[in-house]
């Protein structure tokens, strides 16, 4: 019997461990890749997404190699971009950067394309491409200047993370929360089911909760 592919998770993002963990996986290993994020020019924003996704892949996988752990294990990498229009929203490093970001987002729509890449042991690339539409309320000049004081938005792309405070900004949603979060569950799930990783053996010893 073949042996079950290990997981790489190539990120230090708690968001997308924490997502991992909440349907039952835990990867066997955490490798983090670091890359120039720089978006190319006239890139647009899926393209950028799914380029991301692939080069922190193959960074992880490298990586791994490298530490001897990736012989036989699926390498899961995730990116996401925020974008109005054509226009690509950097993953906020000041306050200015967050407040122009808020200030551009306030009452009108944009997307969020969150990428997954992931490196099979034979050398294969399985990708999914997600694409999710929201659209914020009308943020007053104090409602702006309260999130940011609260520093959430710090290395978030967009200048905000709708699971914290963020999330009472959103009045609409189309797609995945989860990929707006940083990886969309569903294509997740079948992109590791689709490589042999056991991803509903967890679910078969939770523990059943009767409601009285």
């Amino acid at each position: 019997m073949a042996t079950r592919p290990e997981l790489i998770l190539a990120s230090a993002s708690p968001r997308r461990l924490a997502l991992l963990n909440q349907i039952g996986i835990e990867p066997e290993h955490l490798v983090p890749a670091h890359i120039d994020e720089t978006p190319e020019k006239n890139e647009l924003p899926r393209k950028l997404a799914q380029r991301l996704a692939d080069q922190k892949a193959l960074a992880a996988q490298h990586k791994a190699r490298a530490a001897g752990i990736a012989d036989n294990a699926l390498v899961l990498a995730g990116d996401t971009v925020v974008a109005v229009g054509r226009r690509i929203l950097p993953k906020a490093e000041t306050m200015e950067e967050a407040s122009d970001c808020l200030r551009l987002l306030s009452g009108r729509n944009h997307r969020v394309f969150t990428a997954l890449s992931m490196l099979t042991p034979s050398g294969a690339m399985r990708r999914r491409l997600v694409e999710t539409r929201l659209r914020f309320k009308r943020l007053s000049n104090k409602e702006i200047e309260s999130y940011l004081a609260s520093a959430e938005w710090r290395d978030k792309a967009g200048g905000y993370a709708i699971q914290g405070i963020a999330g009472a900004f959103v009045v609409k949603l189309s797609g995945s929360y989860s990929a707006v979060v940083g990886l969309p569950l569903n294509e997740t799930v079948g992109l590791l089911a689709g490589e042999g990783y056991p991803v509903h053996f967890n679910w078969l010893n939770q523990s059943t909760l009767t409601a009285v």
